[in-house]
């Protein structure tokens, strides 16, 4: 469902230079996988996603999204996907259920059809007792609910999470993974970024180390802990970053 191919990003910074964020990063999610991407702050893993979002281009390498190669046919590409970032990109006048409305409709979704899939999405994510409430006015777990709604009301059979759960608490997170379990169970393929090693435990098929703009070989957790020797998923994500510092690119 996702197929990365040799994508590097660089950027250009007033004190560092030329920047190289992505680096020849390759690998593929399979249909019906969360593929875990994992990394520390600055490793790269939001640049990749955005690029496969299409809301950066790539400075070369390419990728496929559902088929479609996100630098010819970016449109296609967003047709197919939902996308959450960091930034939850959410209207603080509107009511979620009036967010999902508008959304629904960019995605050409409309009528009864549409106000079925916000029922869902209210349901399945236990937003029934705010989805009338001005987005401004809701606690931090009840706007990422709303956005990750907002990232699934078209029904997309790709989804594209950064860090969904980061800064909630445990009740809201564990609604949040259930969610997921279930979007994975329906046939979904999932891109996932976190850094909370037991939800990428819990939630992921495969995972990925990237440091530094460069990627590891994809493995399941047990694939991993055989490489490393380590049985905690901290201490093999560690020992992944460990081995890379060798290749750490000059600044």
């Amino acid at each position: 469902m996702i197929e990365v191919c040799r994508l590097s990003k660089v950027f250009t910074d007033k004190k560092r230079g030329m920047v190289r964020a992505v680096d020849e990063v390759s690998f593929e999610v399979r249909p019906g996988e969360i593929f875990g991407l994992l990394g520390p702050n600055g490793a790269g893993k939001t640049t990749t996603l955005r690029i496969l979002a299409t809301l950066l281009a790539p400075t070369s390498g390419t990728a496929r999204v559902g088929g479609a190669d996100i630098i010819r046919e970016p449109e296609a590409v967003r047709r197919q996907i939902g996308f959450l970032s960091g930034d939850m990109g959410l209207y603080g006048r509107l009511t979620p259920r009036e967010l999902l409305a508008f959304f629904g409709r960019l995605h050409r979704r409309d009528g009864a059809a549409l106000a079925d899939r916000i029922g869902q999405l209210v349901a399945l994510l236990d937003m029934a007792e705010f989805a009338d409430t001005r987005i401004d006015k809701l606690s931090t777990g009840m706007r990422q609910k709303t956005a990750i709604a907002r990232t699934l009301v078209h029904d997309p059979g790709i989804l594209i999470l950064d860090e969904p759960t980061a800064g909630l608490d445990v009740p809201t997170a564990r609604v949040i993974e259930e969610f997921i379990v279930r979007a994975k169970q329906s046939g979904k393929s999932i891109l996932y970024s976190t850094h909370v090693m037991e939800e990428a435990e819990y939630l992921c098929d495969r995972i990925a180390v990237i440091h530094h703009g460069r990627i590891g070989r994809p493995g399941t957790i047990e694939e991993l802990r055989a490489q490393t020797g380590k049985t905690r998923l901290r201490e093999v994500f560690l020992c992944l970053l460990g081995a890379d510092k060798s290749r750490e690119p000059a600044r």
